[in-house]
């Protein structure tokens, strides 16, 4: 018995589109418990395993986002997936990586992924590889 092969790409899913959580103000103490449970739930209802965080709105960088932002990526972790930040600012990129934290951006390419079009410097005298 043969049947016809289904039309379209079997692996994607309209579902399985990483939901997005608008942080657009400044965030208290008192909301991150509520944020973490916000982005177990996401993950629970996409299936993708990320949820996207838009940080453009949350103003100047601090140690309070940078705890808040630990904090969502720790609790996606726990619901075994992650979060990717959209829009973060220039200062809040370099306080992460003071702080030792990683995140993946939005639009980066991936840690495994060489950029396009970069070529690696080959000095002079040296044959070509």
């Amino acid at each position: 018995m043969s049947s016809a092969a289904p039309s379209g790409l079997p692996l994607v899913d309209a579902a399985m589109t990483p939901a997005v959580l608008v942080l657009a103000r400044p965030v208290t103490r008192d909301e991150v418990v509520g944020l973490c449970e916000d982005v177990r739930g996401l993950l629970a209802a996409t299936g993708a395993g990320v949820v996207v965080c838009d940080v453009g709105g949350l103003g100047p960088p601090g140690l309070g986002v940078v705890d808040l932002l630990a904090r969502l990526q720790l609790a996606a972790r726990r619901a075994g997936g992650r979060i990717r930040l959209r829009d973060p600012d220039p200062a809040l990129h370099a306080l992460l990586g003071l702080v030792g934290l990683r995140f993946e951006m939005e639009g980066e390419a991936e840690q495994r992924e060489p950029p396009l079009g970069v070529e690696e410097e080959v000095e002079s005298g040296e044959p070509p590889v």
